[in-house]
C-alpha cells in the first residue's frame, strides 16, 4: 500500500504541523542516538526494578534504551518503515518517536504476527501539541500495511494508551513465600528419571531456548523470544543484578532432553526467581524442590507469574503465599475483522458488532462475527447491531482472560440484543489465563 493511499485512509498529520515546521517520517538506524535521548528523557521518572533502569541516572537510561532499540535492527526481517517505526521531526531534530518489534505471539487459535510497540516518547517541551497522536496513528497504519493484525505494549501510563485503543489483556503477579513454609503437596507429580543440574547460564542457553520455545508455542499471551531478546534476558552485569548474585540457571532433563528450567538470583537471604518454565508437570516439581532447598534462605519471590501459576496449586499451604498484582500486557486489534476471523472460539456465536475506532477508522462500522469450533468469519454488514463497543474493549477480551460483562455492567458498552454479551463472552472463553513473560 502506497503512502498516498495510506494518507487518505487515516489522518496522520494534524492541522498546523506544516506551519510549525513539523514532519513525520519513517525511522532508521541513523536516528538511534536521537531517539534514545527522546525516549529516555520522556521516561526519566519511571522506576521499575527488573525491567526499566533507574531513570534518575540519564547515563543508565540512555544505555538501556540504546540496547533496547538496537534490538529492533537485529530482529526485524523487514525495513523500519514497514514495522511502525516513525519519527516526528522539527527542523531536522527528532522530538517524538514510536517503534515496534515484529513478534510471533500465541493467541487462541495459534501463533500469530503481532507488533510489539516500544520506545514511545515525546520531548518534554513539545508535549500536549498532538505529537503523540500523530505518531500513534501513523504507526497503526504502518502495522496494518505490514499485515500484523494485533499490537501489544507495556503501558507506562494506562490513561495514555487507553486513548489509542489499547486495553489490559493479561495479568501478572508477584508470589512470595517464607522459606519455612515452602513445601509442596505430597501428591505433587514426580519422576525419578529426571535429573536436576545447576548450570552456568551461558552453557544452559540452548536448553533454555528449547524449553521456552515449546512453552511459548502453546501458552496464550507468550511471545517467541528472539536471539536479541535472549541476550537481554540473560544479560548479567552489575547494574542488572540490583545488588543480587549473578544469574543462575537450573535445568531439569529427561531421556529426551531438557524439560524445564528456572532462572534466579540470590541475595539478602532471598531467592529471587524470574522464570520457571516446564514442558511436563514433574519437571516443574523438580524445579520447585531445587529452589526450596537452597540453604540460608528465608524467603522466595517469584515474579512475574500468571494468574493461574501452578505454584498456587502445588504449594502445601496456599494461604502461606503472598500474591500481589504486578502488571498487564495491553493489546489492540489493528485489523478487527482479520483478528476476529483468525481466532478460535469455545462455542458457536453469531453477533453483529458496531465498532468505534477513532485512530484506525478502517475498523469502524458494523461487523458480523460468525464462529464455532471449526472456524470463524467476520464480514461487514448493514444489519442492526447486537452490541456497540470500542475497539479497546475487543482488545481486552481477545486473549480470553477477561470478559465484556464487566464493561456492560459499568455502562461502557451497549447491548442492543439481550444476551449478546454473555454469548460472546462464552465463545471467547479460555480456561487458561493468558500471560506474557517478555518485557519490551
Amino acid at each position: 500500500m502506497g503512502q498516498a493511499e495510506r494518507s487518505e485512509r487515516v489522518e496522520t498529520v494534524p492541522e498546523g504541523f506544516a506551519e510549525r515546521g513539523w514532519t513525520i517520517r519513517a525511522g532508521g538506524k541513523d536516528d538511534l542516538p536521537a531517539v534514545v535521548e527522546v525516549v529516555a528523557e520522556a521516561l526519566l521518572t519511571k522506576e521499575e526494578p527488573g525491567f526499566w533502569v533507574d531513570r534518575l541516572d540519564p547515563v543508565l537510561a540512555e544505555d538501556h534504551y540504546g540496547r533496547q532499540l538496537l534490538a529492533l535492527e537485529t530482529d526485524r526481517p523487514g525495513g523500519a518503515a514497514e514495522s511502525g517505526d516513525e519519527r516526528l521531526v522539527e527542523g531536522g531534530r527528532v522530538i517524538g518517536a514510536v517503534n515496534a518489534f515484529s513478534f510471533r505471539m500465541s493467541v487462541p487459535g495459534g501463533t500469530r504476527a503481532a507488533a510489539g510497540v516500544t520506545g514511545v516518547g515525546v520531548w518534554p517541551t513539545r508535549r500536549r501539541r498532538g505529537v503523540l497522536t500523530a505518531l500513534m496513528r501513523r504507526q497503526l497504519a504502518d502495522i496494518r500495511d505490514r499485515g500484523e493484525k494485533l499490537a501489544v505494549l507495556w503501558a507506562s501510563e494506562g490513561a495514555i494508551y487507553g486513548r489509542f485503543g489499547y486495553a489490559p489483556a493479561t495479568s501478572a503477579y508477584e508470589i512470595g513465600v517464607e522459606a519455612a513454609h515452602a513445601r509442596l503437596r505430597p501428591d505433587a507429580p514426580r519422576d525419578p528419571g529426571l535429573t536436576t543440574e545447576l548450570v552456568r547460564v551461558f552453557r544452559a542457553r540452548a536448553a533454555l531456548e528449547r524449553v521456552h520455545a515449546a512453552v511459548a508455542d502453546r501458552e496464550v499471551g507468550r511471545v517467541q523470544r528472539s536471539r536479541a531478546f535472549w541476550d537481554t534476558t540473560l544479560r548479567d552485569t552489575p547494574d542488572s543484578r540490583q545488588g543480587r548474585s549473578p544469574l543462575k540457571a537450573v535445568v531439569v532433563s529427561g531421556p529426551d532432553g531438557p524439560q524445564g528450567y528456572a532462572l534466579y538470583r540470590t541475595g539478602n537471604r532471598e531467592v529471587y526467581v524470574q522464570e520457571v518454565l516446564a514442558t511436563a508437570p514433574a519437571a516443574r516439581t523438580a524445579l520447585y524442590e531445587h529452589l526450596f532447598s537452597r540453604d540460608l534462605v528465608t524467603r522466595l519471590v517469584f515474579t512475574p507469574t500468571s494468574q493461574d501459576d501452578p505454584l498456587r496449586h502445588l504449594i502445601a499451604d496456599p494461604k502461606r503465599l503472598s500474591v500481589t498484582f504486578d502488571d498487564s500486557l495491553w493489546l489492540r486489534l489493528v485489523d478487527v475483522p482479520g483478528a476476529l476471523a483468525e481466532r478460535s472460539y469455545a462455542a458457536p456465536v453469531d453477533v453483529v458488532l458496531e465498532v468505534s475506532d477513532r485512530h484506525a477508522p478502517w475498523n469502524e462500522g458494523r461487523w458480523r462475527l460468525r464462529a464455532d469450533r471449526s472456524g470463524a468469519t467476520c464480514e461487514p454488514t448493514e444489519d442492526a447491531p447486537d452490541l456497540s463497543l470500542d475497539v479497546s474493549h475487543l482488545g481486552a477480551v481477545h486473549l480470553g482472560g477477561r470478559t465484556l460483562t464487566g464493561y456492560l455492567r459499568s455502562g461502557l458498552i451497549t447491548e442492543h440484543t439481550p444476551g449478546a454479551v454473555g454469548g460472546l463472552d462464552t465463545a471467547l472463553f479460555r480456561p487458561d489465563a493468558p500471560f506474557c513473560d517478555l518485557a519490551f
